[in-house]
């Protein structure tokens, strides 16, 4: 498992190479809720605890999975807490 660092801030795109790829990925807030996306694989996923965000991108190549925790409960994550309270992890 490996965290992806994140700001906490309403939007932003983060280059981080995982699982001997490098995945694209940009997190942004759409009204009240944080949205994800891989480019080349998945567009504006919502972002909801433990939740794996590529579960069905498996025949896009892409290895491993992604998802929000909340190291503090179990509440959907928020732009505010990123990289804190909420981690985006990354695990094969």
């Amino acid at each position: 498992m490996q965290i992806v660092p994140l700001d906490p801030i309403p939007s932003q795109t983060v280059s981080v190479t995982v699982g001997g790829q490098v995945a694209r990925i940009t997190v942004r807030t759409i009204g009240v809720s944080l949205y994800f996306s891989l480019e080349g694989v998945a567009l504006n996923r919502i972002c909801r605890d433990r939740q794996r965000l590529l579960v069905d991108s498996q025949y896009h190549g892409f290895v491993g999975d992604f998802s929000f925790v909340d190291t503090k409960g179990r509440d959907d994550p928020q732009y505010w807490g990123l990289g804190d309270r909420w981690q985006l992890v990354y695990g094969e």
